[in-house]
């Protein structure tokens, strides 16, 4: 079985693959603390400021172990994450071709594919901090909250976070990173695989994938 999941062509992409992947999997939340007035923040700019903030926490525990860390961040990720959306727009049009089974399989692979593939390099992002600089309205009435990474690897680099109201709640929906959406991204990565072999042949892969573990480092 060949597979063209996460083939990135230049040192650029794969490293802007990488720190796309480990915000999706909720490991990149290494704020500077900033005490702004709560009542002048929106709803899901706190949303993210409280993530940043749980992420941080554990982190900062030298109690728990690597794998406890991974554990416990992986747990704030899916709290804060709408994954069944997430999962609808990476799939596009193709959602539709999924029976009721196969939209849930699909939902927990790919869930667990971002955790396999980035919860591993959770010590390898210590140094990054993450300032919230900004917010824009999107259709359907979203929010995109606006972040630069400062220090490390990725010194500079902007993650974007967009998020949807869903039952009182604000969730993310999608990241952009450096102008490349973790949406878009794997919609093209999975749409060839789509083409050639359907709905099975997509969790084949993720299963296979799942079960081999992380992949190496680029």
């Amino acid at each position: 079985m060949t597979s063209t999941m996460c083939n990135c062509s230049t040192t650029r992409s794969r490293a802007v693959g990488r720190l796309l992947g480990l915000v999706a999997a909720g490991l990149l939340g290494f704020a500077s603390p900033q005490p702004p007035d709560a009542a002048a923040q929106s709803a899901p700019r706190t949303t993210i400021q409280q993530t940043i903030d749980a992420v941080l926490v554990v982190l900062r525990d030298s109690s728990l172990s690597t794998e406890q860390k991974r554990s416990r961040i992986e747990g704030i990720a899916y709290d804060r994450f709408d994954f069944p959306t997430v999962s609808r727009l990476v799939l596009a049009r193709n959602w539709q071709r999924f029976s009721k089974a196969q939209q849930t399989a699909f939902m927990e692979e790919f869930k667990r594919y971002l955790a396999v593939n980035y919860g591993n390099r959770i010590e390898r992002y210590d140094q990054e901090k993450v300032d919230i600089v900004g917010e824009r309205q999107e259709p359907r009435g979203d929010v995109t909250i606006q972040s630069v990474v400062r220090g490390g690897e990725f010194e500079g680099a902007t993650v974007d976070y967009r998020l949807r109201e869903r039952e009182g709640r604000w969730l993310v929906i999608d990241v952009i990173v450096e102008g490349i959406s973790l949406v878009s991204n794997f919609r093209d990565q999975f749409k060839e695989v789509l083409s050639r072999g359907g709905p099975e042949e997509l969790l084949e892969q993720l299963r296979a994938k799942n079960a081999a573990g992380p992949v190496g480092a680029s």
